[in-house]
């Protein structure tokens, strides 16, 4: 059985599949019983998902809404838990709706065991969802 990948680069592995645009292929980087969690959301998004199926379900229609190009500005910081990295990066791209620039900066805390990710914290700016076109599946809205 080969050695799972350590946190930082399954992490960066699943920032390529989000580029790929691939979400199953992010999706399966899940334990089944991970959660995601979103500690900035606004009222009517979720700020808690727990399960592989909920990631899926909250993720399935993104790249029909962001079309991402690059995570420039990538920092990916080891903790003393060998388990869980911190993460720095921008997602920049466009909207797909109305074509505008998506420019996103954002905080992770991402933990993975036995090569899944069990807990990814994700702290992004909320004001982006003022802009049309923002919103995808998660949305309540």
């Amino acid at each position: 059985m080969p050695t799972p990948m350590p946190p930082s680069d399954l992490f960066r592995h699943g920032l390529r599949l989000l580029l790929d645009k691939d979400i199953d292929g992010w999706v399966g980087l899940w334990a089944d019983d991970g959660v995601m969690e979103f500690p900035f959301a606004p009222e009517g998004r979720p700020r808690r998902l727990e399960g592989r199926a909920a990631v899926a379900a909250y993720m399935r229609h993104y790249p029909d809404h962001i079309d991402l190009h690059d995570f420039p500005e990538l920092r990916v910081h080891q903790t003393t838990d060998a388990r869980t990295v911190v993460v720095e990066m921008r997602g920049v791209g466009r909207l797909v709706r109305t074509g505008a620039p998506f420019d996103m900066t954002y905080i992770a805390v991402v933990t993975v065991e036995d090569g899944r990710f069990t807990s990814y914290r994700d702290y992004w700016n909320p004001l982006a969802l003022l802009e049309p076109g923002a919103e995808f599946a998660g949305s309540a809205r």
